[in-house]
């Protein structure tokens, strides 16, 4: 397949990333190298999208702190970003209503055909706070290089995202177009198959399977709308999880199961793990978290007590 028939995936995972951990990067290489083997798919961005503040799960820090430790742990990434958009809504949003968001977003600002977007959301753009700079939060990528190839192109997409994602647009420029990329001769945007795809561990995917705890409207949306991108985690058999689900099964092939290394030392790495290595002074948090995310959380005195 050429670039342009290849479709073109962004990475999206939610959470409450309290902290985020080396397990979290290492989900976006092990899900970007395993669809890139595919020959299928170009990975041109990865999300990271931290959850509400009142989304009420004992022990979590502030979104503030949260946030910070999320951009700390991407600094050196030239393709995953930090969102804040979840953090800065008046309450807590569901999984499907960040997709949405997130796919209504790139649809207007990219005019490209997403493949799952098939019912456009009302979900609002609504931005960080007047009194706050969004300079922390985003990082510019000074690594895209001049050539004009399809998943470049969208590199300079990601870009403008990074600037206005956070903002809250006027009326008239809901139909924004990025003026700074340039395209040339070489390809619209619209000749572009873009997806945004829910990247989780087995452990978020085995969680569909727990009768009313997710919405089985937004479960058809979030499966058969987006797909899924799974990493398996401590030994989980995602294709027996699936088997559990009358949806998962209807929706098998929007979901793509990363076939690594089962025995991934990443894949045992978790937030919990992190807080209680934390908690008890344990040497092991360096094999968990990235030195500046434990230097964050040593400086601002995070989890150090039972109670986060």
């Amino acid at each position: 397949m050429t670039e342009t028939t290849k479709t073109h995936v962004i990475l999206l995972a939610c959470g409450s990333f309290n902290p985020i951990t080396k397990g979290h990067i290492q989900m976006f290489e092990r899900a970007r190298d395993y669809l890139h083997k595919t020959g299928r798919f170009i990975v041109i961005g990865g999300i990271v999208s931290p959850v509400h503040d009142s989304y009420g799960k004992t022990g979590l820090v502030s979104s503030r702190h949260r946030l910070t430790m999320c951009q700390l742990a991407v600094q050196s990434s030239d393709w995953i970003r930090v969102d804040p958009w979840e953090c800065y809504q008046d309450t807590w949003q569901t999984t499907c209503s960040v997709l949405e968001h997130h796919r209504d977003l790139m649809k207007r600002v990219t005019g490209c055909i997403l493949s799952n977007v098939n019912t456009p959301s009302i979900t609002p753009v609504i931005g960080q706070p007047q009194n706050e700079s969004s300079q922390n939060i985003y990082q510019n990528n000074t690594n895209v290089s001049s050539k004009p190839t399809a998943a470049k192109i969208l590199g300079k997409v990601g870009e403008s995202l990074s600037r206005i994602c956070c903002v809250r647009p006027p009326m008239e420029r809901f139909t924004f177009v990025d003026e700074n990329a340039n395209l040339g001769t070489v390809m619209r945007y619209e000749e572009i198959e873009l997806r945004i795809l829910l990247l989780c561990g087995s452990d978020l995917l085995e969680s569909f399977c727990i009768p009313g705890l997710w919405n089985e409207a937004d479960m058809e949306v979030i499966v058969g709308e987006f797909g899924i991108v799974v990493v398996p985690r401590d030994g989980a058999d995602p294709e027996r999880i699936m088997n559990h689900s009358s949806i998962l099964r209807k929706y098998k092939n929007n979901i793509l199961v990363v076939k690594d290394d089962s025995n991934h030392p990443m894949s045992v790495v978790s937030s919990t793990k992190s807080r209680l290595a934390l908690q008890h002074g344990d040497g092991h948090v360096v094999d968990y978290l990235c030195q500046p995310v434990i230097d964050y959380i040593l400086k601002s005195q995070l989890y150090i007590n039972a109670s986060g």
